[in-house]
This record gives C-alpha cells, sequence and structure tokens, in this order.
C-alpha cells in the first residue's frame, strides 16, 4: 500500500472539500438521521460561500488525507475566534475529522489526529479539544484512546433536530 500524505488545504481545494465533506458526512451520519435533515445539513455546511469563508479564515485549518492522489479523509482544526464554543485563547478545537468508509480501519483516522496535535504544539496549545455526537460510540472510542475525557456538552444542530455532543478535551 502507497503511503498515505497529509496536506493543508487551500481555497483552491474548494471543491474538493466540498465532496469529501458532503460525502463522509453521509457516510457517517445518513443511517442514524432523516434525509430531510442530512440534506440541510449538508447544504448548509458545505456551501462554496460558507466553506469558502473558513478556508479564508487565518485561525481555521483544513488537511487532507492523500492516498494515490485521492483525497480519502480531512481535518479542521479552529483557534481563538473560530472555535464553536468560547474557550481560552490557547486552546485548539478539532472541529472535524472524517474519513471515506472504505478507509476506515486503515489508520487514516490517526494521522489526522497525530497532524492535530502536531498543529497543537506548534501553537503551544494548553488543551485540545472537540465535541463528538453521544451516539458516535466510534468516535467516542477513538477520542478516549487517544487520552480525551469528556468535559461537557452542547447541542449540535443537524437540519432541524437537536442532537446532544459530548465536549472532551485534551490537556497538552
Amino acid at each position: 500500500m502507497e503511503q498515505i500524505t497529509i496536506r493543508q488545504a487551500s481555497i483552491n481545494d474548494l471543491e474538493l472539500l466540498q465532496e469529501i465533506g458532503r460525502q463522509t458526512f453521509s457516510e457517517t451520519f445518513s443511517a442514524e438521521n432523516s434525509a430531510e435533515n442530512m440534506t440541510k445539513y449538508l447544504e448548509e455546511s458545505f456551501a462554496a460561500n460558507k466553506l469558502g469563508a473558513e478556508l479564508n479564515n487565518k485561525d481555521s485549518y483544513f488537511y487532507f488525507a492523500v492516498f494515490d492522489h485521492r483525497v480519502i479523509g480531512y481535518l479542521k482544526l479552529n483557534t481563538g475566534q473560530s472555535q464553536t464554543e468560547a474557550q481560552v485563547d490557547k486552546a485548539l478545537e478539532i472541529e472535524r475529522i472524517y474519513v471515506l468508509q472504505e478507509f476506515h480501519g486503515k489508520k487514516v483516522g490517526q494521522l489526522l489526529y497525530d497532524k492535530a496535535m502536531e498543529v497543537a504544539s506548534q501553537i503551544n496549545a494548553s488543551y485540545v479539544w472537540l465535541g463528538v455526537w453521544e451516539q458516535n460510540l466510534r468516535a467516542l472510542k477513538f477520542y478516549m484512546k487517544n487520552g480525551f475525557v469528556e468535559f461537557d456538552k452542547h447541542i449540535f444542530r443537524l437540519g432541524n433536530e437537536k442532537q446532544t455532543d459530548l465536549m472532551m478535551k485534551k490537556v497538552m
């Protein structure tokens, strides 16, 4: 198997980001959510103007996992005012780690996570935090394995539905 590489995404990657974002989110959550709520979330969250603004935001970072010239997963990180919940300035948020279903179990998520930890170290983050849907047992297990602990909860809107995310953090 060829090596998987991690590279930073830029505004020139907008369409690739839309494609991988929509596909991985659908693969991960379609079975547990209504088609209506999924469609609404995907249209809003992966709209070109929204993703373009996020790609151009100095406090948000996107990275692609690439295998054989194909994007197979991605990572989104936030610092400062870009964090989805108010945190200290020296916190780093992992907003998204998503991998194509066909690459689950091949350590792609771990490579993306390792990149997040590298960025956290580079910016001297005091801790890394994230929100994960309470019903996403695979992700919860992954983050606990990597040393994250629950510290709060928040509401995540998926279309018209309110869902509970567990907020987890890892002190650096």
